[in-house]
């Protein structure tokens, strides 16, 4: 899985994060260093290196939580799409870089080039909905995001969010990419939350929390309609 992908609707980030080389260029070499860089120079990495490889063991308990048809929101270089299609579970990743589709199909999951706020394939049906690896903060605004995701998921389905390990974090900040020597594209809006704020936010977008959980320091939740 990758991370940032998408915006809101009106907003440029897909474009800025689509056709970033940077990300472009990390996804190719499977290694960073890749930050989002905040005005006050604030730099969060990114875990190129960990999104590039297998699933690990956090990833795992997702994976095992994965019923039905899934569908990866910002799947980027494929490793969750890639497990569940070796499994044989029906699996879509969907992301706004079109070096990050083309690697999930190398890992041997099926993908596409668009935007969680694009019309999608079996919309309104899909059993399980994962936003891994920050992808809560796709568009800034993350009950926004939880909104689409329920017109996107099954009357009964799940959609399961990695959240930031700081429980009560709730903020929203413009960022850019940065390589580690300087930025580059246009700023783009981008939500952090930890795992108080993300129930908050789930609650208001109609969502409410099925169970809780950590592994190796990585904070998830699994949230039904």
């Amino acid at each position: 899985m990758s991370v940032l992908a998408h915006s809101a609707p009106g907003a440029s980030a897909p474009h800025v994060w689509g056709s970033a080389d940077p990300w472009t260029h990390a996804l190719r070499t499977g290694r960073g260093p890749l930050f989002l860089h905040r005005r006050d120079g604030w730099l969060l990495p990114l875990d190129v290196e960990r999104w590039c490889a297998e699933p690990d063991e956090a990833d795992r308990t997702v994976l095992g939580r994965c019923r039905g048809s899934v569908l990866d929101i910002g799947c980027g270089p494929g490793r969750l799409v890639g497990s569940l299609a070796a499994r044989g579970v029906p699996v879509l990743g969907i992301d706004v870089s079109a070096e990050a589709v083309r690697r999930t199909e190398r890992a041997g999951g099926p993908a596409l080039v668009r935007s969680v706020f694009e019309t999608l394939p079996g919309e309104g049906r899909w059993d399980t909905v994962l936003l891994m690896d920050g992808n809560i903060g796709i568009g800034g605004d993350p009950a926004a995001l939880l909104g689409r995701v329920a017109e996107i998921a099954g009357p009964r389905g799940t959609v399961i969010v990695e959240a930031a390990q700081d429980e009560e974090l709730d903020e929203l900040v413009e960022v850019r990419l940065h390589d580690g020597r300087r930025a580059h594209g246009g700023a783009f809006p981008w939500a952090r939350v930890g795992l108080a704020a993300l129930l908050r936010h789930a609650r208001a977008a109609g969502w409410a929390p099925r169970l809780t959980w950590a592994a190796d320091a990585r904070h998830f939740a699994a949230l039904h309609r």
